[in-house]
């Protein structure tokens, strides 16, 4: 289904440009006073990274984040701020952040946190005043993959850089990295747990800090496939919820896990996650085979027996990107190419292409406080209501159909996280 004209007149669609505004105001001299090291673009560096793991995006060239010794809480220096400057006469304003994916975004009261490829942007709404976090100010990496709150602090997970927790009232970072427990200096989830419990999603395991002590490293353990006897089905932690009973589910490269008193299970496509290929062959995937760019979703398309199959790169419904938690306690998984798969807790149920959804891969989800179910795919913005999807593209106004990102302001509003860009969707 898609959005008619009544419909979309009723939702304003605003794309902003928060970062824009910073990288237009400051000039480069300027960001290389704030760090005279700063090569004149940034560099990808190939560091001593496990086979197959992504490579390390460093805007300062080093090559001594990962696995070096955390900071000490830093003070920001030389904050680079401004304000967010909207054209009164129109009804799109462009909220760009270049050749940067928005992969988080996280609202608390009038801020809006959006976590990118470039630092993060604490952008306050109520008054249109933004600020820019990156390496030069207190983070270890520019990546930026989740968003969220730990000890009441805001809670960065980052690409090669660890976690990163932000104290607003005395403006200082504390960064976490493997010497104190984490797993592994790629972060992509955080989850507080009822039961004080903090859970930290990463490339090699998830860590449980037992009792949420951050800094006492004997309450820190980690959690791998060789540990848990294959309970943890993959050592690559892509997201975290907590559901009913405590229960923890994370989504993994290789299926959906549960935890709970000490306890494994987990299922993969061979147990119900994600459409065939049968199904799903002829849909519209990417325009380029991920396998032809990427030597981990080649090797992805030879674990699924699709070597050398034009698109093979872009499915493997084993891999769960995003994940959400149902009010009536459904897990709700994201997969590569698998459509989204439902979970009731006794058996499966996978849409695709065919039930409406407007692209295979699922890369985020949100459930909003009537139960509707957001979900971003790599070709368009859809809503479930529990009968069927209502879907949003670039001709109804989004920036763009890629969808990495979706968080809910208090006015129920929702933001929308793409490559190069942010979209407000104005409440109904």
């Amino acid at each position: 289904m898609q959005l008619n004209n009544k419909m979309v007149a009723a939702i304003a669609v605003v794309v902003v440009g928060i970062i824009a505004g910073f990288y237009t105001m400051t000039s480069t001299d300027e960001t290389k006073e704030a760090n005279p090291n700063m090569p004149e673009s940034n560099q990808q560096v190939d560091e001593d990274l496990p086979p197959g793991h992504p490579t390390v995006m460093r805007g300062d060239g080093s090559t001594d984040t990962v696995g070096g010794v955390p900071s000490a809480e830093q003070p920001i220096n030389q904050a680079r701020a401004g304000k967010a400057v909207e054209p009164q006469d129109a009804k799109f304003t462009h909220f760009r952040v270049g050749d940067r994916n928005v992969k988080a975004l996280y609202v608390d009261g009038s801020v809006l946190w959006a976590g990118t490829s470039g630092g993060v942007v604490r952008y306050d709404t109520a008054t249109d005043d933004y600020r820019l976090y990156d390496y030069t100010n207190g983070l270890l990496s520019n990546g930026v993959f989740s968003i969220g709150r730990l000890e009441g602090r805001i809670a960065l997970g980052t690409y090669g850089g660890g976690m990163s927790l932000f104290d607003e009232s005395k403006n200082k970072w504390e960064n976490f990295n493997v010497p104190n427990g984490l797993g592994d200096a790629f972060v992509y989830k955080t989850l507080e747990a009822s039961n004080g419990d903090i859970w930290i999603a990463t490339w090699s395991g998830v860590n449980r800090i037992r009792g949420g002590n951050l800094r006492d490293r004997s309450k820190w353990d980690i959690y791998t496939v060789e540990n848990t006897n294959g309970g943890l089905i993959n050592d690559w932690v892509y997201s975290l919820a907590e559901g009913k009973d405590g229960v923890i589910w994370l989504a993994t490269e290789g299926g959906l896990v549960r935890y709970k008193d000490g306890k494994w299970k987990n299922w993969n496509h061979d147990k119900g996650v994600g459409a065939s290929y049968e199904t799903i062959k002829n849909d519209p995937r990417f325009g380029v085979d991920p396998a032809s760019m990427s030597e981990h979703h080649a090797r992805q398309a030879k674990e699924m027996g699709l070597e050398g199959v034009s698109g093979g790169g872009a499915y493997n419904p084993n891999y769960i990107v995003a994940l959400t938690i149902g009010k009536n306690g459904d897990v709700w998984c994201g997969t590569w190419g698998g459509g989204l798969a439902r979970f009731d807790g006794k058996k499966w149920r996978n849409y695709t292409m065919a039930d409406g959804l407007p692209g295979n891969l699922i890369f985020s989800l949100f459930q909003d406080p009537d139960g509707d179910l957001w979900v971003g795919t790599n070709k368009g913005l859809a809503r479930y209501d529990g009968k069927e999807f209502t879907v949003m593209t670039v001709e109804d106004g989004l920036f763009s159909n890629t969808i990495f990102s979706i968080a809910e302001g208090p006015d129920g509003s929702r933001w929308i996280g793409h490559f190069g860009g942010v979209t407000h969707l104005l409440a109904e």
